[in-house]
């Protein structure tokens, strides 16, 4: 198979570029069996050391609890019950979710609020009868979950986030909106509400939102109005499913100046709902099969350039939807056996990354579509994340990639695993030539992480 250009990548060590940022998060925690009848993925999950976990959507799994866990009406299902009564509360199932993720050495990342409602009738999404109550309820759970009040726990989860997609518009089929049953001006008020309580309950919790879906005309309106009402935010956080890399770069660098803007330049830029989607409709099931189907080394190979793309933006972390058990948006475990797919494997070289912790400046040459991020640990150890993207499904010819090596790693051999259509995180052996040259022929949709001793 001939190949298409050729271009050079180069390596920087003395130039450090800070530490390797949370790249790697995702939405939602591992399983664990529960009898013979159950499978489990807890110990894979645990290896890929995800730093945070958010638990939107977790409602429609029943290895997590279902709808007796996280949202509120979970774990408060009679509104009309006293929010100060520790007996109005079923924390039971959302204790053991949590407790799993927390063995799993990650952290919990908590969506107060409601797991989308794609059904004609709509029963959590409406708007909250009490706003002020509805604040002081999820008081509460954060005071079980930090303060012990409820026979509760002491686990300092710092991260809380208001609602989910408020700015979700109404399906085309007349349904109401899956998300917020109301209008804009309910939301920025029931928002405001609700930011002001929890953080003058929690000034030193990290307390943010609003997941926005897709419209920043919306989340200027939230955050002006926030900012006019001294509502103190420490994150922002919003969403974006596409195919195109350019596009999560550029929505990156938006969300940051809209935030500068509204007065909230200090805070946290969240993108916490991210995978590839072609489209909602026609290309639904392509989408799909890119995902956990057939063409999952397409979806992996987006996620991997996501996450070095990204990593040199403003923005502060990056979470996948959805490491969720049996959710055909998950490319990471097979949608029964909860095996890794190919989808698995970017989160395991990001770990990596991280564990070496310090970035080093990468530059490429002549390479579209070519996407890099390396990193150097306190002994030496070297570690490179190389990603081949494309959603043109018409290019199949492999790119030439040399890596210009610098003197320190000259004459070392390099440890490189790739993952493509064939070949899941398999060990290759690419030619080091005596000039100091590494050369990489990549397929389309393919990536290789490189590892280099530091002894």
């Amino acid at each position: 198979m001939n190949t298409t250009e050729q271009g050079c990548i180069r390596i920087d060590l003395e130039k450090r570029l800070g530490s390797i940022k949370a790249m790697n998060a995702v939405n939602n925690g591992p399983s664990k069996a529960r009898s013979d009848q159950t499978v489990s993925n807890f110990d894979a999950y645990a290896t890929l050391e995800i730093p945070y976990a958010r638990l939107h959507d977790a409602a429609h799994c029943h290895a997590y609890g279902g709808w007796h866990s996280v949202d509120i009406t979970g774990v408060f299902p009679d509104f009309a019950a006293e929010a100060e009564n520790p007996k109005s509360y079923d924390f039971t199932l959302t204790d053991e979710y949590l407790e799993n993720i927390r063995l799993a050495r990650t952290e919990p990342f908590y969506r107060l609020g409601q797991s989308i409602e794609h059904w004609i009738k709509k029963y959590g999404v409406n708007p909250p009868r009490d706003y002020h109550k509805w604040a002081v309820i999820c008081e509460h759970v954060i005071r079980h979950y930090n303060e012990g009040w409820a026979n509760g726990f002491h686990w300092n989860i710092q991260y809380w986030e208001i609602w989910n997609e408020p700015d979700l518009v109404p399906a085309s089929d007349g349904r109401p909106s899956a998300t917020w049953n109301g209008t804009p001006e309910q939301f920025i008020d029931f928002f405001t509400v609700v930011a002001t309580h929890l953080k003058q309950c929690f000034p030193y919790l990290k307390i943010g939102g609003p997941a926005l879906g897709y419209d920043f005309a919306f989340g200027e309106r939230l955050l002006k109005h926030c900012r006019e009402h001294n509502v103190a935010l420490d994150f922002f956080s919003w969403h974006h499913y596409g195919v195109s890399i350019g596009r999560l770069v550029e929505l990156a660098g938006l969300a940051r100046e809209l935030m500068v803007k509204c007065g909230y330049g200090e805070a946290e830029s969240i993108l916490n709902e991210y995978n590839y989607v072609r489209g909602w409709t026609t290309e639904w099931p392509y989408s799909l099969e890119c995902e956990s189907g057939s063409r999952n080394y397409k979806g992996a190979a987006y996620v991997a350039a996501a996450m070095s793309a990204l990593q040199r933006t403003s923005l502060d972390m990056l979470m996948f939807y959805d490491a969720r058990v049996g959710c055909g948006m998950n490319n990471m475990f097979h949608l029964t056996s909860q095996e890794p797919l190919r989808g698995y494997y970017p989160f395991l070289a990001w770990a990596k990354l991280r564990r070496l912790g310090t970035e080093v400046a990468v530059t490429t040459e002549n390479l579209p579509d070519i996407y890099a991020t390396a990193a150097v640990g306190k002994d030496g150890s070297i570690g490179m994340l190389v990603t081949h993207y494309t959603d043109n499904d018409d290019l199949v010819a492999p790119k030439l990639v040399t890596l210009q090596l610098p003197e320190a790693l000259r004459g070392k051999t390099p440890l490189c695993h790739l993952t493509d259509h064939i070949r899941m995180y398999t060990q290759i052996f690419p030619k080091v030539s005596a000039d100091g040259t590494l050369t990489l022929k990549m397929l389309p949709n393919s990536f290789i992480y490189i590892e280099w001793s530091g002894k």
